[in-house]
């Protein structure tokens, strides 16, 4: 990966939806170009897939949340199983420090974010948690 890749790659991040022509231009490249280095992220899996970013407005009634989360001994490839597969978690990231997860969570009402976090710390292999609820977004 060059950094015409790495330029288009943060392009596509902030909008995925731009044409290939307008990605060209911006790059200062031919558009054959951008659709063949768009063609081989793809290929070769660095580009996965595309998505929706929405206002958080929009999803207003949705309770949001950062848990870090501190794994025992060595369970933390079963710990990250069982989190990627549960509904209400968005993002996983390892951390170094204290904490080795920080999970983004979703809840639609206060009773089933309530309900998460107790399922979430009954994972065999959490030994602590401290979770944060975000009120506000000031940067997307």
């Amino acid at each position: 990966m060059d950094d015409t890749d790495r330029q288009l790659i943060a392009l596509l991040r902030d909008n995925a939806r731009m044409s290939v022509v307008a990605l060209a231009k911006k790059l200062r490249v031919a558009r054959a170009t951008v659709q063949n280095r768009i063609a081989k992220l793809e290929s070769d899996g660095t580009v996965v897939g595309y998505t929706v970013r929405l206002r958080p407005e929009a999803e207003a009634h949705r309770i949001r949340a950062i848990m870090s989360i501190e794994v025992e001994g060595h369970h933390g490839p079963d710990v990250l199983k069982k989190l990627r597969g549960h509904p209400n978690v968005v993002a996983l990231h390892t951390t170094n420090g204290r904490w080795d997860l920080m999970a983004e969570l979703r809840a639609d009402t206060l009773e089933a974010f309530d309900k998460v976090l107790n399922a979430i710390r009954s994972i065999q292999g959490i030994s602590n948690t401290e979770t944060s609820i975000l009120l506000s977004t000031h940067k997307l």
